[in-house]
């Protein structure tokens, strides 16, 4: 789990992009992008260790349901809510550590 992580999503035109700037457990930062279409299909994500692809589907104008992959397999599956007055953001889901067990994921970011 992230010691600390900043977050910045832009609307595309039928799609978002992301921006991530994280510090592991360890102190190693990471600083990595996506841009990603509400389509399903799989999209690279680029400078993230835990995975290579992402692929979102848009349950209502609040939420998307987001897989994650590494090398072709499914390492995280969560929904992510954005809040009606913008100013939130939640993540709920689940992932695999590196050692391949399953966690549970609850992310909550503010809008700065």
């Amino acid at each position: 789990m992230p010691r600390s992580e900043i977050m910045k999503t832009e609307a595309l035109d039928n799609g978002i992009k992301n921006t991530c700037d994280r510090v592991d457990t360890d102190g190693k930062a990471y600083h990595y992008t996506w841009s990603t279409k509400y389509d399903g299909k799989d999209y690279a994500i680029r400078g993230n260790p835990e995975a290579d692809t992402s692929a979102i589907k848009k349950i209502d104008a609040n939420t998307v349901v987001e897989v994650w992959k590494k090398a072709g397999k499914e390492v995280a599956t969560w929904r992510v809510t954005v809040s009606k007055d913008g100013k939130t953001h939640t993540v709920a889901g689940k992932m695999k550590d590196a050692q391949g067990q399953e966690i549970t994921v609850d992310y909550f970011y503010d809008k700065q």
